[in-house]
């Protein structure tokens, strides 16, 4: 059995979205759980009266993405779940895309599934995958190197995010849940799927499966419309910045090959510091 996990806080519209498009699936054979992490726009209440078949966990109101992940991730997984997804709120997806997941899940040994991401607005391609340079700190987006003929299928890729990955079973028995300790927010499932990558298991970019997202909606993208100096703090510093500091040496030391890790650190460091006031 399939469970969606969504951690969600406020941004009631978003969530009601993603879950109407959750029930239009031509593979209605998942359940949904519901994170929600001290929302104060009704979310709970309009939850429990319109959508009924959705599981919703209460959270502390600091539980951040990865904690929050992984309390949904937990209660699904002692639920007997074979295969587990991640899925923000604000996407909606495709009404073959659960299918399209699990037709390519079914159709090799156990690996991770990412979703190819469309604008929901325009339809314009946003997310296909792709790999990091540990030398340049620059990223490979296969969605460059991909003719529009050529999105099509499975391809490998480096890392996912946490937008409909699909995670079996035997990828948390492994490697555990998501680093919430180390990487509270930003940066923990790009880790994950690295981590799964390292303990054996292929990751791949399912572009037969469709998901419209709203890229500027993103706090860090907001964030950085807004600049001032504050926000270039919180783009820094902050658990919600983009560009955490902190979090972004952890990950490194924890993904980046020893002998680019310094150069990897230099290069990230000076995308983050300048590169908010470049965009």
């Amino acid at each position: 059995m399939l469970y969606i996990v969504i951690p969600v806080f406020n941004r009631l519209k978003y969530t009601r979205a993603c879950l109407d498009s959750l029930r239009k699936q031509t593979n209605p054979n998942f359940r949904v759980v519901i994170v929600d992490d001290g929302s104060t726009d009704g979310t709970a209440t309009v939850l429990a009266a319109d959508y009924p078949e959705v599981t919703v966990l209460p959270g502390t109101g600091s539980l951040f993405w990865t904690a929050g992940v992984n309390l949904g991730l937990r209660y699904a997984l002692e639920q007997g779940a074979t295969w587990c997804m991640t899925m923000n709120n604000d996407v909606v997806a495709y009404p073959d895309f659960v299918a399209r997941m699990m037709e390519a899940a079914e159709s090799r040994p156990p690996a991770l599934y990412g979703a190819f991401e469309l604008d929901a607005s325009t339809q314009e391609p946003i997310y296909g995958g792709g790999w990091l340079d540990w030398r340049t700190g620059s990223f490979r987006n296969l969605l460059h190197e991909l003719t529009p003929e050529q999105r099509r299928g499975l391809h490998r890729t480096q890392n996912l995010p946490g937008r409909g990955l699909l995670i079996p079973r035997e990828v948390f028995d492994r490697i555990g849940m998501f680093a919430e300790k180390v990487l509270p927010h930003y940066y923990a499932d790009y880790d994950f799927t690295h981590q799964a990558r390292l303990a054996g298991f292929e990751v791949y970019l399912n572009f037969d499966a469709h998901l419209g997202t709203y890229p500027e909606e993103s706090g860090d993208t907001q964030n950085r419309q807004r600049k001032s100096l504050r926000n270039y703090y919180n783009h820094l510093f902050s658990i919600r910045g983009g560009a955490n500091l902190r979090d972004f040496t952890r990950f490194a030391r924890r993904n980046c090959p020893p002998r680019y890790l310094p150069l990897f650190l230099v290069n990230g460091y000076a995308r983050r510091i300048v590169g908010y006031f470049l965009r």
